[in-house]
């Protein structure tokens, strides 16, 4: 980040931190398309720049490799400061353990500020594009369909108990989790220690699905459990997808139900609410209802909490809230 970079020239560049979605072509956005065609530089990861070299005939293209992020930012701001439009590329979206974070840390240590129209102004532009966790999930069926996270195994730049206490929560709360950077040739035994703490307080048998190389030419999809996730073929260009308490594997789908069954029920093809639901309304077990519920119980709070799995001094604040 310490690079000496060279003056501001006095035609603002422009960098355009570009998501490439999974790689193929057809999952290209077309901001995406019109952004690489309209650089004068490509910039990226040499694995990213292969998804797309047929895109850069007559561009400046610059490769680096996967440990040179800021080299890569570092490049970018040397590119616009001469007036260059550069296309700084990364798979997925540029804004999940992307490009667009490092790029932002060296920018604002060169002291750049959002353009306001005077000469010599850097625009930055971040294109979206689909991440890992999305394109995973449209392959294997529908897992993201309730509450989901995304945690990163990578220790490179994370310290490990940093890691571990995300992990243990989420598994806690019962989120679905996706997890990035499993594993590596030198990184083994992060996915065992998730499998780890998962399995503190996940059933053995919860779905988890392998994805490798999502719409990839080498494409790998892989269902397994909790229990088994750590034997699957496990790498670097591998998203690890776990389900939560609810979630299932039918006909080779992957699903994590929203919650419908808790309101409503389907017979013949009618839907009809359950008896003391209301369509539109939350339910009787809502947080309205639940408040209802433990203040008549007569229980304390530390049962409570026992119960709902919850802080104690959460329900005694929600307690004492709901009596003010």
């Amino acid at each position: 980040m310490n690079a000496p970079l060279s003056p501001s020239s006095a035609t603002g560049g422009k960098i355009m931190l570009v998501g490439l979605g999974p790689g193929a072509h057809e999952h290209l956005t077309a901001r995406a398309r019109a952004a690489i065609a309209e650089a004068d530089t490509i910039i990226g990861y040499v694995t990213y720049i292969r998804l797309v070299a047929d895109l850069l005939e007559g561009k400046e293209v610059i490769k680096k490799s996967m440990t040179e992020e800021l080299d890569r930012a570092i490049a970018a701001l040397d590119r616009a400061r001469r007036g260059r439009k550069v296309a700084l590329i990364s798979s997925g979206d540029a804004g999940v353990y992307g490009m667009a974070g490092p790029t932002f840390e060296v920018l604002f240590q060169a002291g750049w500020t959002p353009p306001d129209g005077r000469p010599g102004g850097i625009e930055v532009e971040i294109v979206p594009g689909a991440s890992a966790l999305n394109t995973c999930a449209a392959l294997v069926g529908a897992p993201l369909t309730h509450d989901f996270c995304a945690i990163s195994l990578s220790d490179l730049l994370t310290p490990w108990p940093t890691i571990a206490r995300r992990l243990d929560a989420v598994a806690y709360a019962d989120f679905v989790v996706a997890l990035y950077n499993p594993k590596s040739g030198r990184r083994t035994g992060q996915i065992v220690e998730a499998q780890r703490i998962f399995l503190r307080h996940r059933d053995p048998a919860t779905p988890v699905a392998i994805v490798k190389s999502a719409y990839r030419p080498r494409q790998r999809i892989e269902f397994t459990t909790l229990e088994r996730m750590a034997e699957a073929d496990i790498g670097m260009l591998t998203t690890v997808l776990i389900g939560n308490s609810n979630t299932f594997v039918r006909d080779g789908l992957m699903v994590t139900p929203r919650g419908y069954a808790n309101k409503y029920e389907v017979d013949g093809g009618e839907r009809a609410t359950h008896a003391g639901e209301q369509a539109g309304h939350s339910l009787s077990s809502g947080l309205e209802g639940w408040l209802a519920t433990i203040r008549a119980s007569g229980r304390s709070p530390g049962e409570l909490a026992a119960d709902y799995r919850l802080p104690e001094d959460y329900i005694r604040a929600a307690l004492a809230a709901s009596t003010a």
